[in-house]
């Protein structure tokens, strides 16, 4: 049996896709389009999930804060006003990433010591950590609904349980 950790990132992955194949329907503009919302255009917004989730595989694979920062500055220079196609590439390999590291790892539950300089040490595990990820991603694919909306187009359902009837 797959682990809920593993089964919650494949949900996130394939939400992350529902939102692609739903831009990749609308007219090239839409997703570019500067708009007054909680970001300023729907490629603000998948560069943000984007360069979020590969600052979380960096502190799930155990990393330092500065190598973390790293990390960080590495994804918003892949990332920063790259077009549909391009993020969408980002958004492939990160999930090999995500896949081959999850895979790899011998005990998703095992507690480990985070370190935020602000924040203080915090004790977690790979799991709850994943459990973030997605939790982030889900937030702000609201995001995305609510501001394809506001540009006069429909969304697409990315609710975790039409994840489950897509995997029957």
């Amino acid at each position: 049996m797959k682990h809920s950790a593993i089964q919650q990132y494949e949900y996130h992955k394939w939400a992350n896709n529902r939102i692609f194949e739903r831009l990749n329907e609308l007219p090239d503009d839409v997703y570019e389009q500067q708009i007054k919302s909680v970001f300023s255009s729907l490629q603000e917004v998948m560069v943000h999930i984007y360069q979020t989730d590969g600052m979380w595989l960096s502190v799930m694979s155990g990393d330092d804060f500065p190598k973390t920062m790293d990390i960080i500055n590495q994804q918003k220079e892949k990332s920063t006003g790259q077009d549909l196609e391009g993020m969408q590439e980002l958004y492939g390999e990160i999930s090999v990433e995500y896949n081959t590291f999850l895979k790899n790892h011998h005990d998703l539950d095992e507690l480990m010591t985070i370190e935020h300089p602000n924040y203080g040490k915090l004790e977690t595990s790979v799991a709850q950590q994943v459990k973030h990820v997605v939790n982030h991603g889900t937030y702000h694919r609201g995001n995305i609904a609510a501001m394809l909306r506001q540009q006069g187009h429909p969304g697409v359902p990315t609710d975790y349980i039409f994840f489950l009837y897509a995997q029957t």
